[in-house]
Formats: structure tokens, sequence, C-alpha cells
């Protein structure tokens, strides 16, 4: 299935979670022939595998005899910004059923705003035979997080917001108290169809309802919540089996916690991919030695979103770095490293896109503003594998619904999979 902008929407609206944009790769990756592989296992020579860590996934071929073959390694993050629920989220407050819920990552808050929300996530339920770690999405209007009116507020030219006070969501109304004790987890474990008590961990957040769809009068634009960063786990998925060995072993990884700083046991700063790239030479038959001779040659595209050029805003982009919609994937470079990216990787991108035949826009932030980072200089860091930061140009990132070129979606999967295999 080639890559295309139809095919994306549906990617997202199947992935409202970490959680579930790993199943819906690995459902992909199973139907192309992949097999599920555990860390606990002895792993077999031969044949196109993957492993899923919680909410991260890592997807390689091994023919059993590319044990000094370099990797070329195609990276992106699995989470974006959104409103979690509470370990305890249950308030009642002026006859209003609350749960109270916090921002997660870099959130624009204000776009969370007079939403239908559903709830998505992981539930951790005690059974016969011990914890079952399961998938969990509603996709129902429950939660709505109300704007003050603008008759209220201290200040009608402006939206603060604590994200204490001000993004908890209202789920109904019970004005007498009549409905009795019934809680949030309560109704998100009937439509489990497990019992509450049995229900021990609970890692639960909020989505927006709308669909993803195209947009503009000649429908050359993504409307779409979690673009960052979905796009690029789906542009690097469809890469990753589209690529050719060409020399190389091709590997797609995709990280959980990007948005928070990578610091867990699954994030980009844990052992993950380390340990799987050894365990894939070891499982050809090679040793350590193998190992380490074939990072040099290696190479990581990190893929995370990139900033279009705001038409309303024009005056906060570097003026000499103007990024356009639909013209191309972005290369991204910061010289204080919050980028990866250095003048052999750039070189190595520039070629991929060459070979794909698609455009390549160069982006740099503004010196007057602070740089968000990627997994990217983490990843670097953590391997020794150089590595280039890349992405395709989207509008509203961060927001609860954001925007892309619809042509970029085919442009950023041809140039990755030219990365992963490069003549």
């Amino acid at each position: 299935m080639a890559a295309s902008p139809q095919s994306l929407c549906e990617f997202i609206d199947a992935s409202p979670s970490p959680y579930h944009v790993c199943e819906t790769a690995a459902s992909r990756l199973r139907e192309a022939g992949f097999r599920e592989l555990s860390e606990a296992d002895a792993w077999p020579t031969h044949g196109d595998f993957f492993v899923v860590r919680a909410g991260s996934l890592i997807a390689w071929r091994s023919d059993g005899g590319s044990r000094n073959a370099p990797f070329r390694i195609v990276g992106a993050h699995t989470d974006s910004p959104n409103l979690r629920v509470k370990q305890h989220p249950d308030r009642f407050v002026a006859g209003w059923r609350v749960v109270a819920l916090q921002p997660y990552g870099g959130a624009w808050l204000n776009s969370w705003l007079d939403r239908d929300l559903g709830i998505s996530g992981r539930l951790s339920v005690r059974t016969s035979s011990g914890l079952v770690h399961r998938l969990i999405r509603i996709d129902e209007p429950i939660l709505r997080v109300p704007q003050l009116a603008i008759h209220l507020a201290e200040d009608r030219k402006a939206v603060e917001l604590n994200p204490q006070r001000h993004v908890n969501a209202v789920w109904g109304a019970d004005p007498a108290g009549q409905k009795g004790p019934r809680s949030f987890l309560d109704h998100v474990a009937e439509h489990a169809e497990v019992a509450a008590d049995d229900v021990l961990g609970a890692d639960l957040m909020t989505h927006d309802l709308a669909p993803s769809r195209l947009v503009g009068a000649d429908r050359d634009l993504v409307s779409a919540p979690r673009l960052d960063n979905q796009a690029t786990c789906y542009a690097g998925l469809e890469a990753f089996l589209a690529a050719e060995p060409n020399g190389y072993s091709p590997v797609l990884v995709l990280f959980d916690h990007e948005e928070v700083g990578s610091q867990s046991d699954h994030g980009a700063q844990s052992d993950l991919l380390l340990t799987v790239l050894e365990r894939i030479t070891l499982s050809a038959g090679g040793g350590r030695e193998d190992f380490l001779r074939r990072l040099p040659g290696s190479m990581v595209a990190s893929g995370d979103m990139a900033h279009a050029t705001h038409p309303n805003y024009p005056e906060r982009h570097e003026p000499g770095h103007l990024i356009e919609v639909n013209a191309g994937p972005v290369l991204k470079v910061q010289p204080n490293l919050r980028y990866a990216t250095d003048g052999r990787t750039a070189a190595a991108f520039a070629l991929a896109c060459a070979q794909a035949g698609v455009p390549l826009q160069r982006y740099e932030h503004r010196a007057d503003l602070p740089c968000g980072s990627t997994v990217g200089p983490m990843t670097a860091a953590r391997t020794g594998i150089p590595t280039v930061d890349v992405g395709a140009p989207q509008l509203a990132m961060h927001s609860a619904r954001e925007v892309m070129g619809a042509g970029d979606v085919t442009a950023y999967a041809a140039a990755l999979t030219a990365f992963l295999s490069p003549r």
C-alpha cells in the first residue's frame, strides 16, 4: 500500500494513544508478514520481525547473512501533547460531575476547550491468570472542557489558563446528588467490560473525536489531531515496508515519551534501540565485535514534524528559511544541537530526496526564540550513530487539531524510503 493522505487519516483515527499507534503499526506489519517477538525469548536468525515495549515499537528485516551491513534507521515518536486523567479524577462542583485532568507535554491548552473528547489508553486488569494489560478507547463524547463565558473573563482580549484549575472536564450533571457514587473509572471499567475493582492501573488520556479529513477548496490539506508526530510514524512505517536493503539493514523505531523528555524504560533515552540492534546482530550469528563495526557506517533519520510558515505570523519565522506546505520534506538544522543534523547527515538526506525525486527544504529556527528538540540528539548520543533531523511542514503544532499539506504525505514517505535504501 503506497502512502496517501487518506490512509494517513485512517492511521491517525485508529491511533488515539501511543499504545494504539503501536497496535496500528503492528497490525500493518503483520499484514506484511512480520512476526512479533518477545524481548524475553531467543530470536530467530531469518525473517521479518518487530518488538513492542509498552508504547514503543521497533521493526526490522533479517536475512541471516547481513550481520555486517550498516543500519539505516528511521525514528519517530508515538506520543502527542494532550490532557491525561489523574489517578483520583472525580470531582463534584456546583452540581457538575468533573474529571480532573492534567496536561501532558507542551499541550496548547486553549485548543482543548469546547471540544467533544473521548478517552483512550491502557488498563492493567487483575484476572485469574494474572495481570493483563489491555487497550481501551471510548469514542463517545463523554468529556468536555468548557470555556469561561466572555462576560465573566477578567481580560476579554486574552485567555490565560491555569493547568490545575482550568482544564478539568465535565462529564455530567447531578444537581441533587441523586445519581449516586458512580465514579468516572467505574464508567471506564464498564465500557471495558471488567470489574472496576480489578482495574489496578490505568494510563488514560483524552482525544478529539472529530475525524481526520482532507480540507481546502482543492482538498490539498490534511486536518487532523496528532499530526505531530503520527504523520511521521505513518510515513516511516510505509517507507520501511517499501524499502529495499541495498547493502543496508533497514530499521523502524517508534519511541514513546518524546514530548516529556524520553526518560523512561521505553523512551529514546532508554536502552531499547541499542539493545535491539545488538540482538539483531547476535541472532544473525555475529558477535559484539560485528555489532560495533556496523555502527560507524549506520545512520538515523530522526523524523519529527516541522514548522511551516504561518500566514498570520510570518514574523515569527527565520526570514531566510521560510517553509511552505506541499513543497517537500524539511531538513532541520540548529547549531546548538537542538537538532542532531550536521553537514555529513544533511548531505545524506539531500541525496535521499534527490533519489526520491522530491524537493528539499532547509529549516533553521529564529535565533531569538527558544527551539524545541527531538529524539535525534539523544539517539545520536546514546548510540554514537550519525543522525539527521527531518520532518514535514505543518501549522498549529501541539494544538488539539493540526494541519499539513496533503502532498507532503507522499513526498515525506518517498524521501524516507530512499533514505532507508540508498543507491
